[in-house]
């Protein structure tokens, strides 16, 4: 759709349209040649592109509404899954999805930030901003995978947690500190992935974990660049100035040690290609999970612990690693 495309990416829709208008036609050995042609300048361009994108053409990418989401990502890579709602206190929170499913033969409970593509299913979401009855349920079921022994696997990608009074008066930042707290305590291993926007403690009320991953084109901040911009100039159009100084691309990420992996995408990001992109991420999550399940539930909680701790530390030199754990920081785009 039209209203899909960035504005950096018009020359690339160009180009798909021309290959779209010659498969229309009879196949020939002529035509063949032209759309490998096309289709060969087009993976060239979305890779020079792609690869030298500004922080807020990043934030862009990462909002994309064709972006796989949580509910994608169980698709595509987990099995039998089984959803569980509501936080038996106050009513269920779509914009949080939540539940049991199986991962290549092992049973792991799934949660994520769910945002919803058309009107009605956005409307349904709320856009993906979590309400405290949302951050409240994720908990419930992570305290049930911890009874049962069951891996965590979080999805990140929320502008933030909702600001409405009516959240606010059930206790929104309590509900997110709680979380955090607790997910601090969680005995069993915690995968987290960025997958889109991480905006706030909204996403990181999910979000404290073993391993933080990161999908390329995706962001994480203290804050959206509209709200950094309002707050310190007075004026939200200043967005794209505010994005390139909260640092939040995986790269900066990477580099202050905010984040643990950056997993590539395919060229032109996630939304090009979902299930491929799903695909590449299955590799980190795998290995994620063997690498946190290898430690004692002591030794967990230690690193855990040690990870965070260091978060915000400015001027000291990141500890040197001792084995190969962070040998996927770094990132070439996927084919």
């Amino acid at each position: 759709m039209a209203s899909d495309i960035l504005e950096f990416e018009q020359p690339l829709a160009a180009l798909q349209k021309e290959i779209e208008s010659l498969t229309g036609y009879p196949a020939d050995a002529q035509k063949e040649r032209e759309i490998a042609r096309l289709q060969t300048k087009l993976d060239e361009m979305r890779r020079e592109i792609y690869g030298k994108l500004t922080a807020w053409q990043k934030v862009l990418v990462a909002r994309h509404s064709q972006r796989p989401y949580t509910l994608d990502f169980i698709e595509y890579l987990f099995t039998d899954f089984v959803e569980i709602k509501g936080d038996r206190r106050f009513a269920e929170d779509p914009a949080i999805v939540s539940g049991m499913a199986w991962f290549h033969g092992q049973p792991v409970v799934v949660i994520g930030h769910q945002k919803g593509r058309d009107t009605k299913q956005k409307i349904l979401r709320n856009f993906g901003m979590p309400r405290p009855e949302g951050y409240r349920k994720a908990l419930r079921v992570m305290k049930m995978a911890e009874k049962f022994s069951r891996p965590i696997f979080c999805f990140v990608d929320t502008p933030g947690a909702y600001p409405g009074i009516e959240a606010e008066e059930r206790g929104q930042a309590e509900a997110i500190a709680v979380n955090i707290r607790e997910m601090s305590r969680l005995r069993v291993p915690v995968i987290v992935t960025i997958a889109g926007e991480g905006g706030s403690g909204g996403a990181l009320a999910i979000a404290v974990g073993d391993e933080i991953l990161i999908m390329e084109h995706a962001v994480y901040s203290v804050i959206s660049p509209e709200g950094c911009a309002a707050i310190l100039w007075k004026d939200a159009g200043r967005a794209e100035e505010a994005a390139e100084g909260l640092r939040l691309t995986a790269p900066q990420l990477d580099e202050l040690g905010l984040i643990d992996r950056i997993v590539p995408e395919p060229v032109g990001g996630a939304h090009t290609a979902p299930e491929r992109a799903a695909q590449i991420l299955n590799k980190y999550l795998v290995e994620a999970l063997e690498r946190s399940q290898a430690f004692t539930v002591e030794q967990r909680l230690e690193a855990r612990y040690r990870k965070f701790r260091r978060m915000g530390e400015i001027g000291l030199e990141r500890p040197a690693s001792t084995d190969d754990d962070r040998s996927g920081s770094g990132v070439n785009s996927a084919p």
